[in-house]
């Protein structure tokens, strides 16, 4: 940034009216919120339609902005409804859109094309190469993960020059935003949905060692010491957490946070320094442990883990009415400049004045005085009265010849008037009205809209659900984790691709050019399945070894994130080398359709919806996955390292909860990340024929810890349900899940 300081945003989040009021009066910038539907705290008392239109009114006049969260994954029949429920909101003047669904986004970039819209939090932006990509699909900002240091951060906004915002304060998730199953897979609450019930804030033991402990509860993030070099890095907007938090936590963070920003902005080279009352105020807000500056300056470590104790300590330093009343007393207000003229024989006028806007009102006709006339210091007093408006009078001049009269009820009248003026006028600024969302959405070009399709796919309209019936067979997958799963899966006739993970096991580029040699010689197809996570750090390692990765003669890429699909492109690899996973979601055709505008061939069908909700939709461009132990958690710490001590090189660990059950963990220490996997693995071949009659190209049968009896196993049962149809259930699997093919998410 070469030293240069922006004005910076300070982001307050608000649950209810009460809680935007606090926190716009303690000095927020802009604050986000969600209404009744589509925002990722569904738990949250949250705005109605009516209250949502009324924040904005109230934030605009003080000159601040509202952010609506629309940062779930929206079903089929939900997103029809978007439109209606954005409409008056954007008439209204809504400042952007919190999106995490490229259904969503594409519907409001069609319908809503002035609406500013934010890559969520829940998109998990890592790197400059999904920052570039949200930023072509239409996105004006990019929320970026919480797990990122400074340097990646920075590394963003010199590439791109993206408008960043970034966690400064309050509750982490262990799980990277947006690619957590284990709510959902546990009682149905999905987080993709913004009904995450926390299971993360249980108690949890690992194998070999005694007790259990919060493994998987970070402590709260408080990063005030690192305003400068937060700013330095390149973010824009400093946000705040708690949409589930009362006003005084809110609004007591919020003043905070207002003062090192202000302090540091109107003098950048003076020392500075947080002051230990005010760590102390924090702390008493709310803590979890006490705090963590996060991962700005570490990757990972136990002092982020909270280990005794999942929940908020409060303490008196934290209390609400010594905040209110010591602080906060009087409602900040807006200062506006007035003059009042009064001459005999003609009507009063009032000309108000705000930051360059001005308004003129009349009122009744001035008269000569019967009795008392009308002094200049009585009509100052009943002007400055102002009571609950957002305005206070910095300067009022009152011009009046000798002896005019003018009711006190009339002058009270002009006051009124003119502040309504006033009001409407600052209003007026922001309004969209005759400006609806467009009719004909056919002049937008979408993004990627240049790179057409693979000639004969289908266009970019709307894609129809599969006829009923369709029942071709799918052709096999196998993704592979392990050097024996790999061998195995060669000897299947059956099998027509295989994916493999870690860079080809483990064993690097060469590893990989051997597995694309013997999988070519039994006629299959050699995907690499790239990381879940590609951070900076990681696409640096690909970028050193590129050539060599092509040179193997790799069929394709399985790519799990927006960071991936964009080193993709930038590569020169061709769509139809590129099989999306399942954390680039398709939950409705509007979302599948936005991603097969970015440069995949294929999807992952999502494994949130049940088999009801996949009939709705178009499978042909998908892959359902028919077995595996599925990816509950990917994240940035490290049960092994935060317990017994990292060990390098990948190991497989297991998590006990309260009634016993075991979560596998894998350790990929090449790009320092945690899996934790389902306890029980997902079984679909007794529903096989079902499976089918989407219209699937393809299923997958994912291998992570098995071993190679239990393969054999798995592609035993695999046989049998091609040949019937579904499989006896002697025999099968003790233990197993269904996922949600049954149950769906709420």
């Amino acid at each position: 940034m070469g030293g240069t300081v922006r004005k910076t945003e300070l982001l307050s989040p608000a649950g209810s009216f009460e809680v935007l009021k606090a926190v716009a009066e303690a000095g927020a910038d802009a604050v986000y919120a969600a209404g009744s539907k589509f925002g990722a705290r569904a738990y949250a008392e949250n705005f109605t339609e009516r209250e949502l239109e009324e924040a904005l009114d109230y934030l605009h006049v003080r000159g601040k902005r509202l952010y609506l969260a629309v940062n779930t994954l929206l079903k089929e029949k939900e997103l029809e409804e978007l439109p209606g429920y954005l409409s008056p909101l954007y008439e209204r003047g809504l400042d952007a859109v919190i999106v995490q669904d490229l259904g969503v986004l594409d519907t409001i970039r069609e319908r809503f094309p002035d609406l500013p819209i934010h890559a969520s939090t829940q998109m998990a932006v890592t790197g400059a190469y999904g920052a570039k990509m949200m930023l072509s699909a239409g996105c004006s900002r990019i929320v970026v993960a919480r797990e990122l240091s400074l340097a990646e951060i920075s590394n963003i906004y010199q590439v791109t020059g993206a408008e960043i915002e970034s966690f400064v304060h309050g509750s982490l998730c262990y799980c990277y935003s947006g690619m957590c199953l284990l709510s959902s897979m546990i009682g149905g609450r999905s987080g993709n949905r913004g009904r995450c019930a926390q299971p993360c804030r249980l108690l949890y033991g690992v194998s070999g060692e005694q007790g259990k402990s919060y493994l998987l509860s970070p402590k709260d993030l408080c990063a005030v010491d690192l305003i400068p070099q937060l700013i330095e890095s390149g973010v824009h907007s400093l946000k705040i957490e708690g949409r589930m938090k009362q006003a005084e936590y809110a609004a007591g963070v919020t003043r905070i946070y207002r003062k090192y920003l202000d302090g540091y902005e109107a003098d950048p080279k003076r020392s500075y320094k947080v002051s230990q009352a005010d760590r102390e105020y924090l702390l008493g807000l709310g803590n979890r442990c006490g705090f963590t500056n996060g991962y700005y300056t570490k990757h990972n470590g136990k002092d982020m883990i909270t280990f005794s104790s999942p929940s908020h300590g409060k303490g008196e330093k934290g209390n609400a009415k010594a905040f209110w009343t010591e602080e906060n007393g009087i409602e900040k207000k807006e200062k506006i400049n007035g003059n009042l003229r009064l001459s005999q024989g003609f009507a009063a006028r009032l000309v108000l004045e705000y930051q360059g806007m001005e308004v003129e009102v009349t009122g009744g006709i001035v008269k000569p005085a019967q009795k008392q006339p009308l002094t200049k210091e009585t009509a100052l007093e009943k002007l400055r009265k102002t009571g609950d408006t957002p305005f206070v009078f910095d300067k009022l001049e009152v011009e009046m010849e000798d002896g005019a009269f003018l009711p006190i009820g009339a002058l009270n009248q002009l006051r009124r008037d003119g502040i309504a003026a006033l009001q409407e006028k600052i209003l007026q600024e922001y309004r969209r009205i005759g400006k609806n969302e467009k009719e004909d959405s056919g002049t937008y070009q979408p993004h990627g809209s240049q790179e057409a399709r693979t000639p004969g796919r289908r266009s970019h309209g709307p894609l129809a659900p599969q006829e009923e019936g369709r029942s071709k067979r799918p052709r096999l997958h196998v993704l592979t984790e392990t050097a024996d799963q790999f061998q195995l899966a060669l000897k299947q006739p059956n099998v027509h691709r295989i994916y493999v993970e870690g860079l080809a096991l483990g064993k690097g580029s060469q590893g990989l050019r051997q597995c694309v040699a013997q999988a070519r010689d039994a006629g299959k197809e050699c995907y690499l399945a790239l990381p879940y996570v590609f951070r900076m750090e990681t696409a640096r390692r690909f970028l050193q070894h590129w050539r060599q990765i092509e040179a193997s003669g790799v069929s394709g890429y399985l790519a799990r994130n927006f960071e991936e699909l964009q080193f993709l492109k930038e590569m020169g690899v061709g769509r139809v080398r590129i099989q999306g996973d399942y954390q680039l979601y398709g939950y409705s055709s509007k979302a599948q359709e936005g991603l097969l505008k970015l440069p995949l061939s294929q999807l992952t069908l999502p494994v949130e919806l049940n088999y009801r909700e996949l009939k709705q939709l178009p499978c042909a461009d998908g892959e359902w996955i028919l077995y595996g132990y599925q990816p509950l958690m990917v994240s940035a710490q490290c049960i092994r390292k935060n317990t017994s001590g990292c060990g390098k090189g990948r190991q497989l660990t297991y998590l006990t909860d309260r009634y016993g059950k075991q979560f596998p963990v894998k350790s990929w220490c090449e790009d320092c990340y945690n899996v934790i996997y389902n306890t029980s693995p997902l079984s679909l071949f007794h529903h096989y024929k079902d499976v089918c009659s989407l219209g699937v190209p393809a299923v997958r049968i994912a291998f992570t810890i098995e071993k190679e009896e239990e393969v054999q196993r798995v592609f035993g049962y695999y046989q049998e349900a091609v040949a019937s149809g579904t499989v006896r259930r002697e025999g099968y699997f003790s233990d197993f899940t269904n996922g949600h093919w049954k149950r769906g998410v709420e």
